[in-house]
Parts: structure tokens; sequence; C-alpha cells
């Protein structure tokens, strides 16, 4: 092998490319992006230089990815299989079975195990839900590693310099050698650090150089519920005529976040696929009156700000959009993992 080893990968479930794109930051050469969803065709080919392949995982053959991984010197299999009853392939799922065990939102961590043990790259990575860690599906996961030096441990993205308290179950394995996930120090990158020199935009409004630099409409009663909100606190903090009845519940009042600003100088809450919207969370703008812009939410998640997630010609839907940047592979961790198998290939030399 080569002094500084040549990584080929291929992304299973690639999404818009955050895995493919802060792997290829660090000089990780992704050649195939792999996705159900066709929408995920112009991100990974516009920011990216992996050809983008729209498939199934769950019915892909191993010879349509074995090249890929061929073309290097070290071979790395990487994916974000998805869990989530309502991502994509669920949906899917659903649709054809309307009684679809609970198991089958897992099945796609078994496939990936799969192709790895078909495949048998020197390299693989996944990240996950944490909770992916206690199920079954993740147990015959390890059990398809025979052969490798495996690690895993639930990585607190804040202390890989993501501004967001975000938690992801990353593992990483190597028919190379021994390899682990290290303990990482707290890295302070902020709301103020990601995104305050962004233009200011009114809710509703976009911003006239940037189409996804957009934020959701507000009614009259979210207008004052948000004028009256504290970066940092709570629903607590406004007038009684604000509060919705569901606040008056006990069990509205273990959801404080709820209609929440963020704070400048703190990190963001976990990125989610409803973001957009100021009562879905902590999403309300630390200074502005309204709910973070999409493009907030894509550099809250590791994107650089001029990451294109759709064609020109194409109507922004706060839906779509919300759902894609949500699900991704935040940037900072990709990068992250890339360094990592890097520093591994180089240390085997």
């Amino acid at each position: 092998m080569t002094k500084n080893p040549k990584i080929t990968a291929v992304d299973l479930f690639c999404g818009v490319g955050g895995l493919t794109y802060g792997l290829e930051s660090v000089g990780v050469d992704v050649r195939l992006g792999v996705d159900i969803d066709p929408a995920c065709e112009h991100p990974i080919t516009t920011n990216t230089t992996a050809r983008f392949l729209e498939a199934d995982v769950s019915t892909l053959t191993p010879k349509r990815i074995r090249p890929e991984l061929e073309a290097g010197d070290v071979g790395l299999l990487a994916g974000c299989a998805p869990c989530q009853p309502f991502s994509t392939y669920s949906q899917s799922a659903k649709r054809g079975n309307g009684s679809k065990d609970k198991r089958e939102d897992w099945k796609l961590v078994e496939r990936f195990g799969d192709l790895v043990r078909l495949l048998q790259p020197e390299l693989v990575t996944m990240e996950n839900v944490p909770p992916l860690r206690r199920h079954q599906s993740f147990t015959t996961l390890i059990d398809s590693l025979k052969g490798y030096h495996v690690d895993h441990r639930i990585v607190e993205c804040r202390t890989i310099g993501l501004p967001q308290t975000r938690k992801r179950l990353v593992l990483v394995a190597s028919r190379l050698g021994p390899i682990s996930i290290p303990e990482f120090d707290l890295k302070r990158a902020t709301v103020r650090t990601t995104i305050s020199d962004l233009p200011k935009i009114d809710a509703g409004k976009a911003d006239r150089n940037d189409r996804l630099h957009r934020a959701s409409s507000l009614s009259t009663t979210n207008l004052k519920r948000i004028r009256a909100s504290k970066p940092g606190g709570t629903w607590r903090d406004w007038p009684e005529k604000l509060r919705a009845e569901c606040h008056t519940k006990t069990s509205g009042t273990t959801y404080p976040s709820v209609y929440g600003r963020m704070e400048w100088d703190g990190p963001a809450p976990t990125i989610t696929t409803q973001c957009f919207g100021y009562g879905n969370g902590r999403f309300g703008h630390p200074e502005q009156d309204r709910a973070i812009s999409l493009r907030e939410a894509a550099m809250l998640q590791g994107f650089p700000r001029d990451y294109s997630f759709i064609p020109d010609d194409e109507a922004v839907s706060f839906g779509k959009l919300g759902r894609l940047i949500g699900n991704a592979v935040p940037v900072t961790l990709a990068e992250t993992i890339g360094e990592l198998l890097i520093e591994h290939t180089k240390a085997l030399q």
C-alpha cells in the first residue's frame, strides 16, 4: 500500500450529501452516492464529485458498487440507514404493506450489514440514531462484521464543532487493523458564530440573493408569542392570554422548549425535519421575530452557505427541504469520521 493510500467510497442512503461532502472535504474520494429519493440527485451532483445512483438499497446488488470500492487503495462503504418510521424508505414499505411490522423500521441497517459481508471493503462507517444500539438489528449488523476491528460510540456533535446539541451513534470498522473513536474535547461553535452574519429577513420573506434564506410565515398570534419570547426562555415567559390550550394541561408543561428562541452564544437544538416551524421546538431566531430559515438550518447542520439543495428553477418547498436538511448527516460529523479513517490508514503504513 502507498504511503498515503487513496480511499474510495460509496455512500449508501446518501441523502443530500452531508456525508459525501464532508468525506470529500478531508480527502476521501466518494465515487458514488446511492439513494431511493430522486430529489437527492441535484445536491450530490452539484456540490460533490460523486455520481448519483437512484436505487433502493434493499434490492441493490453488490456488483453495482463493487468497482467503485476497488478503484483506489482502500475501499470504504459508508452510510446512514434510515430508521425513522416516516423516512422515504419506510413510507414506501408502508404503501406496500399496511400491517408493517415495527422491525421493518430497522431492516435497512441489516441490509447495510449484508452488503458489508458480501463486499468486504477494507473500511466501514455508519452513523445513526442512538436508540439503534439497543435494537436487535444493531447486534445483527455487528455480527456481519466478523473479521473486522470494530468500535462504536455515541457522539455528542457539539464536541466536534457542530453548533448543535445532536447525539449520533457512530460506528467504524476496519479489516486493516485496530481502530477506535476517540473522546472529543468540547469545541464551542455557537449559533452566533454560524448564522449571525446572514441578512435580516422577516417571517414569510426571503433574502433576494438567497432564496433558501427564507422563513416561514407566522400567524398574528404566533408573531405576538415570539415577540414575547426570550432567547433560551420558554412559553412560560408569555402573558397568560398568549398561552396555547395545550400549555394549560399537565402534559404540556413537559415541553418548555416548544415555541422557544435559540440563544446566540449557545448551540442550536437538534435540527429536525420540522425546524422551519416556530412552534415545533426551540427554532425561533435569537433576535429576529421569526423561525430560522432553511439556509440557517442547513448551516447549523454544517453545510456551507452556498450549498445548492434544489435546481434554480425549482420552487422552494419548506416540507421537502426541511425533510432533506433535517435528515442529513451533519457535514462536521462526516469530516470528523473522514479524518479518523484517513489517519487510521496512514498509521498502518
